[in-house]
Formats: C-alpha cells, structure tokens, sequence
C-alpha cells in the first residue's frame, strides 16, 4: 500500500530534505534511508532520464550490443539499465556511493558486477579505456557530483565508445549546467572527445522547488571518444 499513499507533496518533502546533506556522510545515509521507496517516489516524480538517456545512446550506438560492455556510474537502484536492457544491453557494471541502493540493484539481476564508490572523493573503481559505453543519469547536479567528475567518465570508455550524461535546468541547477557545460567544450576543444547530441527536453521531471511549478526541463548529453 505505501506506493499507493505516496503523493508528489510528501516526494518533494522527500527531496528538499537532501538540502540538509551538507557532508558526504549525510547524502550516503540520506539514499540508504532513501534506497526502498526511490523507484515509486521517483515514478510519482515522471522521472523519464533513464528512458531519455537510453533512446539517445541506442539510436547512435551501432555495435554489438550483446557484447558491449556498459558502465553505470550512480546507477542507483538499477533504472538506467532496465532501459538499455530494452534497447538489447546486456553487460553491466554498477557504481554508487550508497550501500543500500548497490543492494537493489544487486537484486535486480541486471549487474554482472556492482562496485561502491564516493564520485569526486576518490577514483572511479574501474579499468580506463574498458567500457563500450559509459552513462550517468540524474547525478550530476548541484551538491551532487563535482563537474570535474565527466573526465573520469572519458577515462573509462574505450577509443571510439560513447559517453551519455544527463543534468536538469531548473533554477537551482543553472550555474552547474553551465559550469558542466564549459567543462563539456573544453574536453572537446582538447580532443578527447567529440559531441553526438544534445538533447533538450522540455518535460524532464516534475518540479519539487517552492519556487518552480508544472515540469522542469533537462538536457541529454552524447559524446564519443576520440582515440589518443
């Protein structure tokens, strides 16, 4: 029944209280205590990122898809593979810092591996240059990831594999966007990488802040590595 009783105004009081998360401690234990309702609060939210990132990545992606190997950095409970599992994916590594969100995605049955790990505090625990295909959906945002975090996501992908990350435009969001958006360029003017596409969307989630109303808009983004 609680999936039943959970509104979007109990959600946002959900989501507002990470505000309070001001140490690494604090936003590890907020997602443990998080971990069981995300999937259903998240719903409530029309949270369409992993569904929005995983069309982007499988409409250019022209490999095997059976053989790709695929990083999921903050993968959570598992959603951003669930989506590219439709797409044909079927080789997963997982990466996130809670221990309770690395229990459900365990129970997913989805990860050939799943890994912990504090994105920006200490490296990213994989081999560089060993994955087809590296996504990161929902974390990178304001108190959340350090943007300088993207390099490491380049590391791990193979010459040649794609990179797809995600970032919201709410108000709250727009100094990082634009910082991660920067740091996006300058990576491309370094030739690491190369952009494939960006794409805005207009209804990425609903709103939670006091101060926004109706949806918030996103943006996916596609890169490929470039051999060096």
């Amino acid at each position: 029944m609680a999936a039943v009783t959970r509104t979007l105004e109990h959600v946002k009081e959900v989501i507002l209280s990470a505000h309070n998360c001001t140490s690494s401690d604090d936003k590890i234990t907020f997602y443990n205590n998080w971990a069981d309702n995300y999937d259903q609060d998240v719903a409530v939210l029309d949270f369409r990122a992993p569904s929005l990132a995983a069309d982007s990545l499988s409409s250019h992606f022209t490999g095997d898809r059976e053989a790709a190997l695929v990083l999921d950095v903050a993968c959570g409970t598992g959603l951003v593979a669930k989506e590219m599992k439709r797409h044909g994916f079927g080789h997963f590594v997982g990466v996130d810092a809670s221990k309770g969100m690395l229990e459900l995605a365990k129970k997913s049955g989805l990860y050939q591996d799943l890994r912990q790990c504090m994105l920006g505090e200490e490296p990213l625990p994989v081999q560089w240059g060993s994955f087809d295909v590296v996504l990161i959906v929902g974390a990178l945002s304001s108190s959340h990831v350090p943007v300088g975090v993207v390099r490491d996501l380049c590391k791990a992908t193979k010459p040649g594999g794609h990179v797809c990350m995600t970032t919201r435009s709410n108000s709250e969001n727009l100094e990082y966007k634009a910082a991660l958006e920067c740091e996006l360029k300058q990576m491309e003017e370094e030739g690491l990488w190369s952009r494939v596409e960006v794409t805005v969307v207009e209804e990425w989630e609903r709103a939670v802040s006091e101060h926004e109303e109706g949806y918030i808009s996103g943006s996916v983004y596609l890169y490929k590595t470039l051999p060096q």
